[in-house]
């Protein structure tokens, strides 16, 4: 979508929220190789060495959550996410236009909230540490922190270019298999 006066400052735009969607992609796509090494090392530690490493399952709970958060993030920047959109089909084209710019109004907001919620779980848990890791807890709430902010932002720049252009970007209907 371009808005007309303003496509150059949304193409940097769009350039830069693509590159921190690569970003969200790639370190969740990280930390999942390193889980899976993480768990190597695991079945090796038990069955070879015969020494359990312990840290190795809250490590897992915390690349978990980055792997998820930030696929989700992405997931929103893409416009992958499931969704039911028979309802919005079957309106006209201006009624399918307000309600695409007030899902990504919700979201926004949605997002807003998991950002300020995130904050106080981080200034909660800075004090108390991750068992086996010693790092603190507010490294696993930091997923859900930097996911709602994310979210927020992807959400927000679409719900507002959607704003600025909207008479001059098109809906695009569904093909439908029957």
């Amino acid at each position: 979508m371009t808005v007309v006066g303003h496509s150059s400052k949304l193409a940097k735009l769009e350039a830069a929220t693509d590159a921190l969607r690569k970003a969200c992609i790639f370190i969740a796509s990280a930390a999942l190789v390193l889980l899976v090494a993480t768990f190597g090392w695991l079945v090796f530690g038990r069955y070879v060495l015969n020494v359990t490493p312990t840290w190795v399952e809250q490590l897992a709970l915390l690349l978990v959550c980055y792997i998820a958060f930030l696929g989700a993030a992405a997931g929103v920047k893409e416009n992958t996410h499931l969704g039911v959109s028979l309802f919005r089909d079957m309106m006209p084209v201006a009624v399918q236009k307000v309600f695409m710019i007030a899902i990504d109004l919700i979201l926004a907001g949605f997002g807003l909230v998991m950002l300020i919620a995130g904050i106080v779980l981080m200034r909660f848990g800075w004090d108390t540490l991750l068992p086996m890791l010693d790092i603190p807890e507010s490294f696993r709430t930091l997923a859900i922190t930097s996911c709602g902010a994310l979210i927020f932002l992807f959400s927000g720049l679409r719900a507002l270019v959607r704003i600025l252009s909207f008479s001059d970007w098109h809906t695009v209907p569904q093909d439908l298999e029957i």
